[in-house]
């Protein structure tokens, strides 16, 4: 995976903790039968927040979400929407609306009609009625394209119907059920951009769920991995890339080195450790997510490590090892070095600049790196 610009929805740390919380989830529990599908999600999802669940298929990501919903029941537990309850509320109740992965979209219907399929019961007159399906196509880049086939538009065009017909509700929750799953890879990064612009422009809470890790990244505020059942952790983008609490969620979330260490002494700031391939350094407290005693691993990520060429040196640190495998991606190269006195090896990235040549597999080489962008693992 490659490193993605900070999403252009990303806020202050200090703005986002001044909005008000909109949906709160206390110890929610879902049965089905004997089978417990989310165990115990506590969470608060502020107002204007682009949300996203993210995790394994089958992790409960898309049960939490059809929970908020009003589609399915919850077992036990709390869920306010707007300090409300929603105990006993049906989802046509619930001030929420969802895009589904299908799109679900009316092939028989033009565009304007899909649109404005949700409007069928409102009081409103016809010109307003016609009126609000005219600027939620504006809204979504598709002025001009209401008397088209919903069936003769491309796959990135549905899915601007789909999310057209649940923004003109006006809800206070948008639920996105893996909304770009169906897209290829040009449309869906095209699509990541324009849904961050919308959530942006529209002011509402966005909740998404996804397994492309990536695609969280891009898009979040705020990230919530969950494993079966669970919400593993909840981070802003940089946290959870740069500070995974577990080595699950580090070696879930992109690409993480992991190399096995010990602990030879605690101090007061943090820890002195041997790592193999690396030698003994000192890992900082709050690079370590949880209490760490006698056999460790250190993870680290690809960009955090650097080939030195002839002539360079390391700034802080530095390990030879032998290059094993060269992937060219064009713009990166990833390399596979295996470290001396390290059975695996690890993967490191190296940007393509001018000047800058691709080695060839078998070549000796230096790795320069840093205890920094260390972190320690129970």
């Amino acid at each position: 995976m490659t490193t993605s610009a900070p999403p252009l929805s990303k806020v202050s740390e200090a703005e986002r903790a001044a909005r008000k919380p909109l949906i709160e989830l206390e110890n929610i529990q879902k049965y089905y039968g004997d089978y417990h599908a989310l165990r115990g999600i506590t969470a608060t999802i502020r107002q204007g927040e682009f949300f996203s669940l993210l995790g394994p298929s089958g992790c409960g990501k898309t049960t939490l979400l059809r929970t908020i919903a009003g589609f399915e029941d919850v077992s036990s537990g709390v869920l306010r929407i707007d300090g409300r309850s929603m105990d006993g509320v049906p989802a046509n109740r619930r001030p929420t609306n969802m895009v589904f992965q299908s799109y679900a979209i009316f092939p028989h219907l033009t565009v304007e009609q899909n649109v404005g399929f949700g409007l069928r019961r409102d009081p409103r007159s016809r010109a307003d009625k016609d009126r609000a399906v005219q600027e939620a196509l504006e809204m979504v880049g598709l002025k001009g394209y209401g008397k088209r086939a919903a069936h003769a538009m491309s796959g990135g065009q549905r899915q601007r119907v789909a999310l057209a017909r649940a923004l003109i509700l006006k809800p206070k929750v948008l639920l996105l059920d893996e909304p770009l799953s169906a897209l290829d890879k040009k449309m869906r990064e095209q699509m990541q951009v324009e849904l961050i612009k919308l959530q942006r422009q529209v002011g509402i809470t966005f909740i998404l769920v996804t397994h492309d890790q990536e695609e969280a990244l891009v898009m979040s505020d705020r990230i919530a991995v969950m494993f079966e059942g669970q919400i593993a952790q909840l981070d802003d983008p940089e946290t959870l890339y740069r500070l995974p609490r577990s080595r699950q969620v580090a070696d879930f979330i992109g690409t993480m080195n992991f190399l096995p260490a010990t602990i030879a002494t605690t101090t007061v700031d943090g820890f002195d450790v041997e790592v193999a391939g690396l030698g003994n350094c000192h890992i900082a407290a709050r690079q370590s997510p949880g209490a760490a005693t006698g056999e460790v691993s250190v993870g680290f990520r690809p960009e955090t490590l650097t080939l030195l060429y002839e002539g360079q040196t390391a700034t802080d640190r530095e390990s030879p090892g032998v290059i094993e495998e060269v992937v060219y991606y064009g713009d990166m190269t990833y390399y596979d070095v295996r470290l001396d006195g390290v059975a695996a090896p690890v993967r490191l990235s190296m940007r393509n600049v001018f000047g800058r040549p691709v080695l060839d597999r078998g070549t000796r080489t230096r790795v320069a790196w840093s205890p920094g962008a260390l972190v320690l693992f129970r």
